[in-house]
């Protein structure tokens, strides 16, 4: 039972309207609920007293049993039988009216928080209440690229996007959050210590694009170092300013991209073949899987053949101890730990191996 509640209560949904109920108090520090309450206390406590008083022997059960229904009669449920005078009468007519008054400033301030909470969502100024997602910091063509990517079935991840834009600029099935990527803050209300993986774009081809990332880099492993952290660079002198900064991946478009072009210009078809590759052709998805314990041992021209045998992948790289090794000798054993980057057509293909993210 207990597990059941704490997964309802995981619910992202829920997570942000306790973020947005915080913030609400927060922003009034508690005062208005505090005075509200000992102000509701105070006259039920008053008219229990007159109609003990009034109507009752002095003595605690009867003030407790008036308090009781003082209560009730504030909601709405109290009994009209149980004062028979005219100060019994006047108070319950005063109770009624309190209740009535009560229930329509209950209504209201949920009204209000219920339109609060829409328009900070809208805005970009609430809370993802995600758990193992990707935080896309800042926006560009690229970003526009991976976020349809991700979106794809394939993946089946919770994507939020951190831009200083007015509107969301992914569009629907993605979260976002006004503010800015390297601002701790932001990246809080991106979940960024629950997530799986942060993609840093730059907002344009600048050199100081390139800064503001490092700075994103920084700030992200400042909060939530185990995140994977992956960045797309304009210029490739600023890749060891990267390295120091301790981030997981770096992407130099522009070098990717004028390598690709030259290897295509003297090899045709090349450019197609990488296309599809890292955009999911068909018949063409790039995964990296983990070495299954019973393959430890074999050589890397076996375990290619059974992968091709067994899950119709073809075997592209060695991955050991943080170092990924490209068509490696088949001679090569395999230790315990190892893993492979495969070619596959789904993941379904590769049911008996563990996926790596």
């Amino acid at each position: 039972m207990r597990s059941r509640i704490a997964g309802f209560l995981g619910v992202p949904f829920l997570r942000r309207i306790g973020w947005h109920l915080q913030r609400v108090t927060r922003q009034f520090e508690g005062k208005v609920t505090t005075k509200m309450l000992i102000g509701l206390v105070v006259i039920i406590g008053m008219a229990a007293a007159l109609v003990t008083f009034t109507e009752q022997d002095l003595t605690p059960r009867n003030f407790f049993a008036s308090f009781y229904w003082a209560v009730t009669t504030v909601m709405g449920q109290g009994s009209s039988d149980y004062v028979t005078g005219p100060w019994g009468w006047v108070t319950s007519w005063l109770l009624n009216l309190f209740g009535v008054a009560i229930v329509a400033t209950v209504t209201g301030a949920l009204v209000g928080f219920v339109i609060d909470l829409l328009l900070k969502e809208g805005q970009g100024m609430g809370a993802a209440g995600f758990n193992d997602h990707v935080v896309v910091c800042g926006w560009n063509s690229t970003a526009r690229e991976l976020i349809d990517e991700l979106r794809s079935d394939d993946y089946d991840v919770r994507v939020v996007v951190i831009d200083a834009a007015e509107r969301n600029p992914a569009g629907d099935g993605v979260y976002f959050v006004r503010g800015d990527g390297a601002a701790e803050e932001d990246l809080s209300r991106a979940g960024i210590t629950t997530a799986r993986a942060a993609i840093i774009c730059p907002r344009d081809g600048s050199d100081d694009a390139d800064m503001h990332s490092i700075l994103t880099v920084l700030a992200i492993e400042a909060m939530a170092p185990q995140v994977r952290t992956v960045v797309e660079v304009n210029n490739p002198k600023h890749v060891p300013h990267f390295k120091r900064a301790d981030v997981d991946e770096v992407l130099v478009t522009s070098k990717l991209a004028s390598r690709l072009l030259a290897r295509t210009a003297l090899y045709p078809g090349l450019g197609d073949l990488v296309t599809d590759l890292v955009s999911g052709g068909e018949g063409a998805e790039l995964y990296r899987v983990r070495i299954p314990d019973r393959m430890v041992g074999m050589s890397v021209g076996d375990v290619s053949r059974h992968l091709k045998d067994d899950n119709d992948a073809t075997l592209l790289a060695l991955a050991r101890n943080g170092d990924l090794t490209t068509n490696p000798e088949t001679a090569l054993v395999i230790e315990l730990g190892d893993e492979v980057v495969v070619i596959a057509e789904h993941l379904d293909k590769l049911a008996s191996l563990s996926k790596v993210d």
